[in-house]
């Protein structure tokens, strides 16, 4: 029985990290993908998006919707046929692959005349080591909300991996 509980105590630590340290970013965090007149591009700045992220795009829904494009589209904001759109207003996007993305507000002139847009730059922590951070983000963190989101993931995950261990230790 022991040694069943350690078997699947590792399976969960060795399988746990993967789970445990993915976001789910929201864009715009509180004011979500609702303000013609923010910038985007700023908010996701100091960010790392990593392989295994999502992008959550919220929104009243009709008033806003969701493309995702290329670089000359983002670019010149050309607007994708709209059976292409995301439009539920709580639109989530797995970040599947590393490589830039772009995303667009294809509604009326969202884009064009208030730069409703957003360009990521998605990393594979298996391909090295993430860019280097901005100016903004090496600041040290003057509270715990400027942390972010993955350090209350990353302390969560380190008591979980430290309660495994012991317990294992316990009942072996």
């Amino acid at each position: 029985m022991a040694s069943r509980f350690a078997i699947l105590a590792i399976v969960a630590l060795v399988a746990l990290p993967s789970v445990a340290l993915a976001t789910q970013w929201t864009v715009g965090d509180g004011i979500g993908w609702t303000n013609i007149n923010s910038d985007y591009n700023a908010w996701a700045q100091d960010k790392v998006f990593r392989v295994g992220d999502s992008l959550l795009f919220s929104y009243p829904a009709g008033n806003h919707n969701v493309f995702k494009v290329n670089m000359t589209d983002f670019q010149q904001c050309n607007i994708p046929p709209p059976n292409e759109a995301l439009s539920t207003g709580h639109d989530v996007i797995p970040l599947k692959t590393a490589s830039v993305k772009w995303y667009i507000c294809g509604i009326a002139e969202h884009c064009a005349k208030n730069n409703q847009k957003l360009k990521i730059t998605v990393v594979d922590d298996a391909e090295g080591p993430a860019p280097p951070p901005t100016a903004a983000a090496a600041a040290p963190p003057t509270n715990k909300s400027s942390l972010g989101p993955n350090a209350l993931i990353s302390s969560s995950f380190k008591i979980l991996a430290a309660a495994v261990v012991a317990l294992v230790l316990i009942t072996v």
